[in-house]
């Protein structure tokens, strides 16, 4: 913040002026950017040093070792999976570990549900942490399992051979 531009006009040119005026500019710039990076730790979505606090109040294994946005989808996840469980929330909670579409389909016959990821094809990269945050909020006598969307030779056809050598094998079940 330039301090200068608020004082009256016969301060431009005043040497001593733009210096005191200097400096006091860059402690109230410092004052601003810390006033922000507080205010930024007092919501999830934009915490960072502070995000240990919340998993600790909901319960969450602290480990730094994660990266800040994983971590806020984890403690995203615990909040809306507060309350009591459904089918919506489970569905919730693995579209925001996933980033795509999700199925939940019960069967209660064996105390059991699916999860469907149809909006993404392969296994969701933090799918291990999706495990431990349903096994948190599911009740204990549910089980569950995942199940996963590919390609098809269907869908591989509509490629060239130019595209497809290209690709790994991987790249081409789940492109």
């Amino acid at each position: 913040m330039n301090l200068m531009q608020h004082l009256p006009d016969y301060y431009v040119n005043n040497q001593t002026m733009e210096t005191l005026q200097g400096l006091l500019s860059v402690h109230i710039n410092k004052l601003a950017e810390d006033f922000n990076n507080t205010l930024n730790q007092c919501f999830v979505n934009t915490a960072t040093e502070l995000l240990s606090r919340y998993e600790k109040i909901y319960g969450l294994t602290v480990d730094v070792t994660k990266n800040h946005e994983f971590r806020r989808e984890r403690i995203r996840a615990k909040i809306r999976g507060t309350g009591t469980v459904t089918k919506q929330m489970i569905a919730q909670v693995a579209r925001s570990y996933s980033n795509g579409e999700v199925e939940v389909i019960e069967n209660n016959e064996e105390s059991s549900f699916l999860v469907r990821f149809v909006g993404t094809k392969g296994i969701p990269a933090n799918i291990t942490d999706l495990r431990l945050t349903i096994e948190e909020i599911k009740p204990a006598h549910l089980r569950f399992e995942f199940e996963y969307t590919y390609n098809t030779w269907k869908d591989v056809g509509r490629m060239t051979w130019g595209e497809a050598t290209e690709l790994t094998w991987g790249e081409i079940r789940e492109r």
